[in-house]
């Protein structure tokens, strides 16, 4: 129900100021001209009101009505969020194509969830039961991969005195509980949630399973634990988008909720044609069976950007309050981070570095604190985790700009896209000397207990590798390598296996584009397994270097990759087969 409350008086861009708005509250949601084009309220001063809009604001002047709904900006939640595309405020675009073609109309609105669409509720309570808020009610299979939980209310509990199965719509009551006071609540598959307020947990947990990605260089050099926060900083051109469509496409998490904020169409495009397209490889189903999409890209309106993380961020906190394992990616945060600066200089606020707002820092760690591994409300254990990625686009690269620093003081993964890589077809351009993960710790006993003993020490042996190869660099560059010993030649070998042969990995190639833990452990070790039985043999003062380049079982390392997965026999036979070949070159 809304009524008239406000004139406008001013608009500038996204930004329209209206008096008479003495009963307005701030963040909520207003209808504004008669266009009814939907509006925010940021910021109040008396009986005037500062309203950003979600819409084109063209047209638009002075004296043109303002209505108030007494609602904060709020995402739907139920049966019917997977397999979905939404615009930055929760519009299904699907059905705006319908009802007004390929391009949006101004003042259009159309539900988040269908009220039509019937689903069969199987209930878990019985009449009698106790229930407090977060306990799950029944559940409905909302596609083929995701059992969606029908959950208690927050600040609702009591005891059930209804509970209906059978074919419902979101808003049909499928059971009535009765609280402590004796009033009577009506529970209906659908829900709402104000975008900008985290979901209540019952408590936070240490991360401690990594977020399988089938990326090598992610899974085994830089984890990213399920419930942790990570970022993808780097220039254009690097990979950012390729990078994170792949983590989506290929990473184990059960939901996936992916935000286009700020982004080329294009890039948006690409994910909306392939995702319906490609096969979930943990269970052979359809990406789009466990895939949330939000598109707010560059020529939709600015405004809007800023709403989209959180509308993203709510609906994956809704999917880990079921106890699933949800991933939000978020392209780009930049993009997000732009929008709060262009509605900050409207609204003539004090300047921060760079022109971005003063309260960036803290919109960036309240955004990214919302990740993690949650014992979720209810009874019993149920515990549910959600990952945040966010992609960061410094202008020309430069990782000492605003956004990129306030991002990695509250992420604890870095992957830094590097340009110099990207230029030399060395894909994914991460890289691994100024990259970091503070959950290496965390995830060592999943690895040694799902993996194997030894692969956490061969890890860290890879590691010194790389970085003493970069050292070693510096000296071929001035004196040649002539000047090298046969262990330092060593190095620069078994460094040009890892970098070649180990992290490079071609996004577009059907066997390539994921590789398991076991396998990833396999390759790596095979590739150290070169170092480890030659350190002793290069010492050797008849050794010459080139009869190890040369051994035949060099070009089958180069083509392990090969190797199916699950055949570890055939990988521990060429293990073998490689420490045979050089220890034969013992004198």
């Amino acid at each position: 129900m809304t009524q008239k409350e406000g004139i406008i008086i001013k608009v500038s861009g996204p930004l329209v100021v209206a008096k008479g708005m003495a009963g307005a509250k701030m963040n909520e949601i207003v209808y504004v001209s008669k266009l009814r084009l939907l509006g925010e309220v940021i910021s109040l001063s008396g009986d005037t009101a500062s309203i950003q809009v979600y819409e084109e604001t063209g047209g638009i002047g002075p004296a043109e009505p303002v209505f108030l709904t007494g609602q904060t900006l709020s995402v739907e939640l139920g049966p019917g969020l997977l397999e979905n595309f939404y615009d930055g405020i929760q519009r299904p675009l699907q059905l705006i194509e319908k009802e007004s073609g390929s391009f949006i109309d101004r003042g259009i609105h159309v539900p988040g969830i269908d009220r039509e669409r019937k689903w069969d509720f199987k209930p878990i309570v019985n009449s009698g039961d106790s229930v407090s808020e977060g306990d799950i009610l029944g559940e409905v299979q909302e596609t083929t991969l995701i059992n969606h939980k029908i959950m208690v209310p927050v600040g609702i509990s009591g005891t059930v005195i209804e509970i209906h199965s059978g074919e419902k719509k979101v808003e049909d009551t499928v059971a009535v509980l009765e609280d402590e006071k004796g009033k009577h609540h009506k529970v209906t598959m659908l829900q709402k949630w104000p975008i900008r307020i985290p979901r209540k947990v019952a408590g936070k947990r240490i991360p401690n399973e990594p977020l399988i990605t089938g990326t090598r260089i992610l899974d085994t050099l830089f984890p990213l634990a399920k419930g942790g926060a990570g970022c993808i900083p780097g220039p254009f051109g690097a990979g950012k988008t390729v990078t994170q469509q792949t983590i989506a496409k290929y990473c184990d998490a059960q939901v996936i909720v992916y935000v286009g904020c700020g982004e080329r169409g294009n890039e948006m495009t690409d994910v909306l044609m392939e995702f319906p397209e490609l096969k979930d490889p943990n269970t052979g189903e359809p990406l789009m069976k466990r895939t949330v999409l939000i598109a707010n890209t560059s020529n939709m309106p600015v405004a809007a950007r800023e709403a989209s993380v959180y509308t993203g961020m709510t609906i994956a906190e809704y999917y880990r309050d079921m106890g699933y394992n949800v991933a939000l990616m978020a392209d780009s945060t930049s993009r997000w981070a732009e929008a709060m600066r262009e509605m900050s200089g409207r609204l003539e606020e004090m300047p921060g570095e760079e022109g971005y707002p003063a309260y960036l820092g803290s919109r960036t760690a309240g955004f990214y604190e919302r990740a993690g591994a949650v014992k979720c409300l209810g009874s019993g254990d149920r515990v549910g985790t959600l990952t945040a990625i966010g992609a960061v686009s410094p202008p020309g690269g430069d990782l000492s700009e605003p956004v990129t620093q306030n991002t990695l003081r509250v992420t604890k993964v870095f992957w830094g896209l590097d340009a110099d890589l990207a230029r030399r077809r060395h894909f994914p351009a991460i890289n691994w000397l100024s990259s970091y993960s503070l959950y290496e710790e965390n995830v060592l006993d999943y690895w040694k207990k799902e993996v194997a003993d030894d692969s956490v020490e061969i890890r860290g042996d890879a590691m010194k590798i790389l970085q003493e190869e970069s050292k070693l660099e510096e000296i071929v560059r001035l004196v040649g390598m002539d000047a090298l010993s046969s262990k330092e030649r060593l190095v620069l070998e078994t460094a040009k296996f890892i970098r070649e042969d180990f992290l490079f990995q071609n996004a577009f190639d059907p066997v390539d584009v994921y590789t398991s833990l076991k396998k990833q452990y396999w390759l790596l070790k095979i590739i150290m397994k070169v170092y480890y039985s030659a350190q002793e043999i290069v010492e050797q003062d008849e050794f010459e270097f080139d009869e190890l380049k040369n051994l035949p079982v060099m070009a089958k390392i180069v083509r392990a990759k090969d190797i199916e997965e699950g055949k570890w026999d055939e990988f521990e036979e060429l293990a073998n087969e490689v420490t045979s070949a050089i220890t034969a070159l013992k004198k």
